[in-house]
């Protein structure tokens, strides 16, 4: 058996999962540089998730598009017991938050926390009882509205 490679998705819509470290990077490096306002940050504690609709950059492909394109994408955080934020307004829902990485800073027993960085000094904190994410496109792919991908000055 041979490792998937990104050209196996065939451009078609992502649905992914992430249990361990080494899957969650993979969905960091999905999750850079995708846009969402405060308003498309959703808690539903009773079902101990965490859910943000957001606006990733389509990199799978392997071939740079012109103009770029983004898709619309639910990111959803499992087991959450509590969900804290640093540079967030929550009183201004269409702030707009641009996210960097997202990593995790495990504790005991595969508990810890899911740490989504922010630009601008910002961060949004789940803790977990056990590492569990998922990243699903909901929408067809659309060109970006920027005409560019984001310059990180490299």
């Amino acid at each position: 058996m041979t490792d998937a490679k990104f050209e196996d998705a065939g451009g078609g819509p992502l649905n992914l999962g992430a249990m361990d470290p080494d899957d969650l990077q993979v969905l960091s490096a999905l999750l850079q540089d995708a846009v969402l306002t405060v308003s498309d940050i959703a808690f539903q504690k009773r079902h101990r998730r965490l859910g943000l609709l957001v606006n990733r950059v389509r990199r799978e492909d392997g071939v740079h598009v012109s103009p770029p394109e983004r898709v619309r994408t639910l990111v959803t955080v499992e087991n959450v017991l509590g969900v804290s934020s640093q540079g967030v307004a929550r009183d201004t829902p269409d702030m707009v938050l641009s996210v960097l990485s997202v990593g995790f800073e495990p504790g005991e027993d595969g508990a810890g926390h899911v740490v989504f960085t922010l630009a601008g000094d910002g961060a949004l904190r789940a803790e977990v009882e056990a590492l569990e994410l998922g990243l699903r496109d909901v929408t067809r792919p659309y060109a970006a509205v920027s005409g560019k991908l984001p310059d990180h000055g490299a």
